[in-house]
């Protein structure tokens, strides 16, 4: 591997021994941070052939920076260039993207049209590598409740990735979300949590009505990955990976 080049996201850890265990729970396709994939920005194919060992498709490609500073678009957007050339290498599927700079002072009404521009800049970036583009509303980020959401997608016309939980935590009802934008429903990241305490939980353990999100999402139309996740959890993570693929086979999400 190369060295990282600095600016993306990385989750610690050996990805090998992360891919052995997703498919060990009974998963098909995995998504990634694009820090981790930039270490073989040189020579992707030692990252594909551990995919295909262990029988994963990939399933996305997880970016985020800094929006809403129009001068700093274009270095973002070189590196998002980058990113968005080694997810497609790496054969992914969709191309995700989170984020979005709070000011200390607060959101202002134009951050979300500085930031929309950027965003639609990037989506096409990604859709002229093959890639399906789409934005994750995030906890902490410029799109966070459900007003926020509306107004960045008023001012672009990128499509959602809709993580049911982080919509949830951050106030909305996610089901009424995927409703709404139904017709830009790009990717689903499906995880539960508690809503008391913002703790996300392996599906089926907490307080999110995910039957009627699965209702809204079979509405929708949607016919693509659903990618289960649990960041941040502190429990046995192996227990938790079949907890949701148990619940996934149930609902008949899975393959």
């Amino acid at each position: 591997m190369t060295d990282l080049p600095t600016g993306y996201y990385l989750t610690p850890g050996d990805i090998g021994v992360a891919l052995t265990a997703i498919a060990e729970a009974g998963f098909s396709g995995v998504e990634v941070f694009d820090g981790n994939l930039m270490g073989w920005e040189d020579g992707i194919e030692p990252f594909r052939s551990a995919l295909t060992d262990n029988g994963l498709s990939l399933t996305g490609v997880y970016s985020g920076g800094h929006f809403i500073y129009r001068d700093a678009h274009d270095d973002e957007y070189a590196r998002f260039e980058r990113s968005i050339a080694v997810a497609a290498s790496a054969g992914a599927r969709h191309y995700i993207v989170g984020g979005g700079s709070i000011r200390s002072t607060g959101r202002r009404v134009e951050d979300f049209a500085v930031m929309g521009e950027l965003l639609d800049r990037v989506a096409e970036r990604a859709r002229a590598e093959g890639l399906v583009p789409s934005y994750h509303p995030h906890l902490g980020s410029l799109a966070e409740t459900g007003e926020q959401i509306d107004a960045l997608f008023a001012a672009s016309s990128i499509g959602l990735c809709a993580d049911v939980a982080h919509l949830a935590v951050g106030g909305s009802d996610p089901a009424a979300v995927i409703r709404r934008y139904a017709d830009r429903l790009d990717y689903v990241h499906l995880k539960d949590a508690d809503l008391t305490t913002g703790a996300f939980l392996p599906l089926g353990s907490g307080d999110i009505d995910l039957a009627a999100v699965i209702a809204e999402v079979r509405a929708a139309g949607y016919d693509d990955w659903i990618t289960v996740e649990l960041d941040g959890y502190l429990g046995d993570l192996q227990a938790a990976a079949v907890t949701s693929r148990t619940f996934l086979e149930h609902h008949g999400l899975a393959d």
